[in-house]
């Protein structure tokens, strides 16, 4: 299945909504229906995400979704870039993974891949859907 990820936003700083394409299905992430913007942004799942563009309430279902759609493609190694602030998003995308039961292990990316800014992920290559 093709999946891709587009990004609906004024500007990294207004809100954004993110649709997660696959076959006829469609998934809306964020609240934003009556966008009137520039053109999306496709972002690619290449196993990189950065979630700047992103409102924090959108987490909870764009990072489940990027998991699964990694996982189709055959990518278990990701990095999730949530940037260095005062780690509110780094703690909200930890408890994400935590839960998550294709997520193997993570950790905080070295200095030369982000640092605290960025999480490192690998999948768990058994799990069940």
């Amino acid at each position: 299945m093709d999946t891709e990820w587009t990004v609906h936003a004024l500007s990294a700083k207004e809100d954004c909504y993110a649709e997660l394409r696959g076959g006829d299905d469609l998934l809306s992430v964020g609240e934003d229906d009556d966008f009137d913007g520039e053109e999306p942004v496709e972002i690619p799942i290449d196993g990189v995400l950065d979630l700047h563009p992103f409102h924090p309430r959108d987490l909870k279902t764009l990072i489940p979704d990027y998991l699964e759609a990694c996982k189709e493609r055959g990518i278990y190694q990701l990095r999730l870039i949530h940037g260095k602030g005062i780690g509110n998003v780094r703690r909200s995308v930890h408890a994400l993974l935590e839960r998550s039961p294709l997520v193997e292990r993570f950790t905080l990316a070295s200095g030369d891949a982000g640092g605290w800014g960025a999480t490192l992920v690998v999948l768990n290559a058994s799990s069940v859907d």
